[in-house]
């Protein structure tokens, strides 16, 4: 009896070494971290470096040649258009002034005439335009209340007539820049005249501001002899502000006027917020720093916030644009990190009990890190993100904490 349990319990000592050793030679689970797969909101955005610019610029130029007095202006001075004093000229003696001249000085009084007649049929159509786009967009909002048009159509009338603004509000600038430039061009051919009436004193030509805002440069700033069409002063609003951002080619293509911005790195400590205005038709070349020849182009963004959200904001200041593509709020994602590709598609490892189970996957939209998932996986499960080598179909694995 004695022999019996000896040898039972020698067996059994045997097959605990044995199973000792094979347990030792059994593939150990894999630490992984782990991801759940989750449904919400997703926004894909084309990011980059972008500078502001005043919308509208005026060089103000010398409409006759004559002696430039010393411009007391310096950058950052306002001007206001009633008031103001850019510049003053003594133009030279009109009796030394042969026909040609003459001739001249009348030639741009007839064409500063044209321009004042052509800014004022641009902004009659301009404000026809705007007028459409007006009740384009009161009609899409009352069709959107009865549930005959969804929010897209409603943007795109917003949009619409954003634009539509926007480009009146240029055409009566360029109105009242055509006037100013009229009037000019009328005092230059009065002065320029030989039999042009007037004392001494009145042979001086006064040129004032054709618009509020400030100096932006000053080309001339000492007395000198000038010629006709000499540019002296550069003049515009510096609230007046629109974003310029050059993007590459191929993510051009997926920028929609009236998308929505988010002005990043500025200086300030708020978000600031934009619209798309324009994507510009055509491409140029720029070579990157690493001196790769890229086709950009440029994209037109106009700032929904007012101009005192953005006080210290000047001309040719950089920002950071963040300028949205597509977005949803109900979207199954998952961690870029997780996929990887197998078989010519995209696949991930599910965590089914304790072991890795390989899965593909059908994937849509993707961000720097979050991808889209159209197909293959359900919201909850849990997943393996940076899978390592260590990691295969129907391996034990354990989570890291």
């Amino acid at each position: 009896m004695k022999r019996l349990i000896s040898r039972i319990i020698g067996i059994l000592v045997i097959l605990a070494v044995a199973a000792a050793i094979g347990l030792a030679f059994l593939p150990q689970p894999v630490a992984v971290e782990t991801a759940m797969v989750v449904r919400g909101p997703m926004q894909v955005t084309v990011d980059d470096d972008g500078r502001t610019r005043i919308r509208e610029r005026y060089i103000v130029s010398a409409p006759l040649a004559g002696r430039l007095q010393r411009i007391q202006l310096r950058a950052g001075d306002a001007v206001d258009s009633t008031s103001t004093s850019i510049a003053r000229i003594d133009p030279s003696d009109p009796a030394l002034l042969d026909a040609r001249a003459i001739a001249e000085t009348e030639a741009r009084v007839r064409r500063a005439e044209a321009a004042v007649r052509r800014a004022a049929t641009d902004l009659e159509r301009t404000r026809s335009e705007l007028d459409y786009a007006e009740a384009e967009m009161a009609r899409a909002q009352r069709a959107a209340d009865r549930g005959a048009a969804t929010q897209r159509e409603v943007d795109l009338a917003v949009t619409a007539w954003r634009s539509a603004t926007e480009i009146y509000n240029a055409a009566r600038f360029e109105q009242e820049i055509a006037k100013f430039e009229l009037e000019l061009a009328r005092a230059a051919l009065v002065r320029s005249r030989p039999d042009g009436n007037g004392d001494e004193q009145d042979a001086q030509l006064r040129i004032g501001s054709p618009i509020d805002g400030r100096v932006l440069r000053v080309f001339q700033e000492s007395t000198a002899v000038v010629q006709a069409g000499t540019p002296l002063v550069e003049l515009g609003d510096p609230a007046d502000l629109e974003i310029v951002v050059d993007v590459l080619s191929t993510d051009a293509v997926q920028i929609e006027p009236g998308a929505r911005v988010s002005i990043d790195y500025w200086g300030g400590e708020d978000v600031l917020y934009g619209r798309v205005r324009l994507v510009e038709p055509q491409a140029f070349t720029k070579v990157s720093a690493l001196g790769v020849e890229e086709q950009r182009v440029n994209v037109i963004i106009d700032f929904i916030n007012p101009p005192e959200d953005r006080p210290t904001l000047g001309d040719g200041f950089r920002v950071e644009a963040r300028i949205v593509i597509w977005d949803d709020d109900e979207v199954v994602q998952v961690p870029t990190s997780a996929l990887f590709r197998t078989g010519g598609a995209w696949a991930v490892y599910v965590i089914e009990g304790d072991r890795a189970i390989r899965r593909h996957i059908t994937i849509g939209r993707q961000t720097g890190l979050h991808a889209q998932v159209k197909q293959g996986l359900e919201p909850g499960e849990q997943i393996i993100i940076h899978p390592g080598d260590g990691v295969e179909d129907g391996r034990r694995v354990r989570r890291r904490p």
